[in-house]
């Protein structure tokens, strides 16, 4: 998240899509685009996901994160690398722009709005809601 605010975008955490898959980090930048990225932290954990091509459609910019240790000849060429531990995060490969169609972006900006603004109350009143 700190490299993705580095990058110019405002994250949340477990952020679930329009079609309610949730992706491990999103971001939003102040134009309205989106950066998701996809944290695997282990080979077996990539082998079990096979949903992470479903989060294509919902990124501008779709990267996966692992640590240093993972065999990255493992990872598709095509879609953004970022090496990360719990301190910092660099992209060793750029992702590929692939913009989104604007129905689903004004819904999925409108989600993640609300998704953070709920998240900031229930900081402030912890109340069920």
């Amino acid at each position: 998240m700190r490299l993705l605010g580095d990058m110019g975008f405002c994250c949340l955490t477990e952020f679930k899509l329009t079609s309610r898959r949730r992706v491990d980090v999103a971001g939003l930048d102040k134009t309205g685009r989106f950066a998701v990225v996809e944290v695997k932290s282990s080979l077996a954990d990539l082998r079990a996901d096979a949903k992470w091509p479903e989060y294509l459609p919902y990124a501008d910019w779709f990267y996966f994160a692992v640590d240093d240790a993972f065999p990255r000849e493992r990872l598709p060429d095509n879609i953004g690398l970022i090496i990360a531990d719990a301190h910092d995060a660099t992209v060793i490969r750029p992702a590929i722009e692939s913009p989104i169609n604007a129905a689903r972006r004004r819904a999925q900006v409108l989600r993640f709005a609300l998704t953070g603004a709920g998240r900031v109350t229930g900081l402030i009143d912890p109340r069920p809601r």
